[in-house]
């Protein structure tokens, strides 16, 4: 997994690139919690993001309870594969997906 940050003032963009699995969503919760103090608005770009197993979609989840308490979150460029996971997981229904 890669992670690509941009910040322009109170929002932050990552764009996940690759697997979101077991071995790197520490590396994606980390990296969050590093950054989120200040953010407003956190947007998630998933156009490369090849596959997300339970691990990612709790990293993800997380991020939705903090910015829910502070600002907004939503993913965008979500593929089909990965839309198939969040629709079969019911989180479809409880994130933000444009």
């Amino acid at each position: 997994m890669k992670i690509e940050k941009q910040a322009a003032e109170s929002t932050l963009t990552l764009a996940i690139i690759g697997r979101l699995d077991t071995t790197t969503a520490p590396e994606l919760e980390a990296e969050l919690n590093a950054c989120l103090a200040p953010v407003q608005d956190l947007i998630f770009d998933l156009q490369d993001l090849e596959y997300i197993s339970s691990a990612g979609l709790r990293v993800i989840l997380k991020a939705q309870k903090v910015m829910n308490k502070k600002g907004s979150m939503k993913l965008v460029h979500v593929n089909d594969s990965v839309m198939e996971v969040f629709d079969i997981t019911g989180f479809a229904d409880i994130l933000t997906i444009e």
